[in-house]
């Protein structure tokens, strides 16, 4: 597949990058033969492959969900930098 500068800049467009009018043609040639890649990873046949979650066949060891003493209230709340009643106060991430 061939990309030209204009789809480039659609593509840096969305993406909200800043591309160079310079390295626009540049960028194309590199997009373009990942494009070709994956289009030869489509002809392997993969119809006897069964999908992987992980490389190595493995499982996480498991121990028992037990209720345990994590420890005083005043302990774990005494390294907050900022608490109210029984809570940490954490500034506001989303608005």
């Amino acid at each position: 597949m061939s990309l030209d500068k204009d789809t480039v800049a659609k593509i840096a467009f969305l993406a909200r990058i800043d591309v160079p009018e310079a390295q626009k043609d540049a960028l194309a040639g590199e997009l373009s033969s990942i494009l070709d890649f994956f289009e030869q990873l489509r002809e392997v046949d993969t119809e006897d492959c069964q999908p992987l979650t992980t490389a190595a066949d493995m499982c996480l060891p498991m121990r028992a969900d037990r209720v345990c003493n994590t420890g005083s209230l005043e302990k774990v709340l005494s390294n907050a930098p900022e608490r109210e009643h029984d809570c940490y106060v954490v500034p506001k991430v989303v608005e």
